[in-house]
């Protein structure tokens, strides 16, 4: 059962160029935009830009993917009364979840596959084999705490409503994170802000990755987005019995 709905979720986003167009292509445009022309640029610790913005670039499209794929699609469904359809069939609740959230991570992982090779012809960025591996597996395992926070804003807004929600809250902390733009570039109050961002923290991971100095230690990191994931999974759990109890009982 398993397979076969990982299947149908697999298709049913891939079907929908607004999500998986999105989803492979953005982060190409803004790497075209903003990395390739100072790719060469050396930074702190002796990284060059195309590399630190190739690991901000896999943050934020893996990101991207756990809480549109997630977000939108659980506000959609729930507009379109498909969770009552679901209840109605044999599928048990906890498989359809894991099919999410395997979806969302194969499609994450596509996004690098095409985003890798981008860096590595237009960005001229050259890593060890293991540097490559290394952010891959931080990225993906890193974003966990984001399928939460998907499933969260999908089940407290609309349907209309969620794509808005969902750039209010994802593109200004993209930016607070340093992800387009290095830190020490942002105003100060920012700076002042963006330590305590789940973004910023997911960035570290990636940027450590490659050899970027970064203020506290990769503990340090993954116990602050283990601590996101649990609140972020908290209110999803809270958002979705809410949302059982309103329909159901």
């Amino acid at each position: 059962m398993l397979v076969q709905q990982t299947k149908a979720e697999f298709l049913k986003l891939w079907r929908v160029p607004a999500f998986s167009a999105t989803s492979l292509l953005l982060p190409l445009v803004f790497y075209s935009f903003i990395g390739i022309g100072q790719a060469s640029q050396v930074m702190q610790g002796g990284v060059r830009f195309g590399a630190y913005f190739l690991a901000s670039m896999a943050v934020y499209a893996v990101a991207n993917v756990m809480i549109f794929s997630f977000g939108i699609s659980v506000a959609t469904e729930r507009g379109m009364k498909m969770d009552l359809l679901m209840r109605a069939t044999p599928l048990p609740p906890l498989i359809y979840l894991l099919s999410r959230c395997i979806t969302a991570v194969v499609f994450a992982g596509l996004t690098l596959v095409v985003l890798f090779p981008f860096a590595y012809i237009a960005g001229d960025v050259r890593l060890d084999a293991s540097v490559w591996l290394t952010l891959a597996y931080r990225v993906l395992l890193g974003s966990i705490p984001f399928i939460a926070l998907g499933f969260a804003i999908g089940y407290l807004s609309g349907p209309s409503s969620a794509v808005a929600v969902i750039n209010l809250i994802y593109l200004p902390m993209a930016f607070a994170s340093g992800l387009f733009f290095p830190k020490q570039l942002l105003p100060q109050i920012i700076q002042n802000i963006s330590p305590y961002l789940p973004l910023y923290r997911f960035g570290q991971l990636g940027w450590n990755a490659i050899g970027y100095p970064t203020s506290e230690s990769v503990t340090t990191d993954w116990l602050y987005l283990a601590g996101y994931g649990v609140v972020f999974f908290a209110i999803a759990v809270w958002a979705y019995r809410r949302e059982e109890s309103r329909k159901f009982s």
